[in-house]
């Protein structure tokens, strides 16, 4: 799984990192895991329209080269394969479990655990949470360790 987070080359093909981070390679991996059931696999132009939902973007605004652009990331990481003969793909087994689970981990883990350190919105409920406790105390130290230090301009 650590490969996905790095740039591959294949073939003298080179294809960027896909990050857990960017919002379009989340909503990649969602897509991989919903298109893993459908029998013929997918096409360039299946992706467009719930990418564009799953983004917030306008449809048109993806045109084809930014989805080949996508296609081709997931391929060389061997997320999808095509279809030989044809423009199409398929969700690899490689694909379909690694999109499992950057999709469940970020929903389940990253998102709440991020929301908990953020600072309180007007919405949120009183109090501070552990976490945020914990990470003062962690700031607090770096601070003291760096004054300590006399690394203070």
């Amino acid at each position: 799984m650590g490969k996905l987070n790095r740039p591959v080359a294949v073939n003298g093909q080179r294809a960027a990192a896909l990050r857990i981070t960017d919002l379009r390679v989340l909503a990649l991996w969602h897509l991989l895991v919903w298109f893993r059931l459908l029998p013929c696999g997918f096409a360039n132009r299946d992706l467009r329209e719930p990418l564009a939902v799953l983004t917030g973007q306008d449809p048109h605004h993806i045109t084809q080269g930014k989805m080949t652009y996508d296609l081709r990331r997931l391929r060389l990481h061997g997320m999808i394969e095509r279809i030989p003969k044809s423009h199409r793909y398929r969700v690899t087994d490689f694909g379909f479990r690694a999109a499992l689970f950057f999709t469940r981990t970020h929903a389940r883990l990253y998102r709440p655990g991020f929301a908990e350190v953020l600072p309180k919105l007007p919405n949120a409920p009183p109090g501070t949470s552990k976490l945020q406790q914990h990470l003062a105390k962690i700031e607090a130290e770096i601070d003291r360790r760096v004054h300590d230090a006399k690394l203070v301009a």
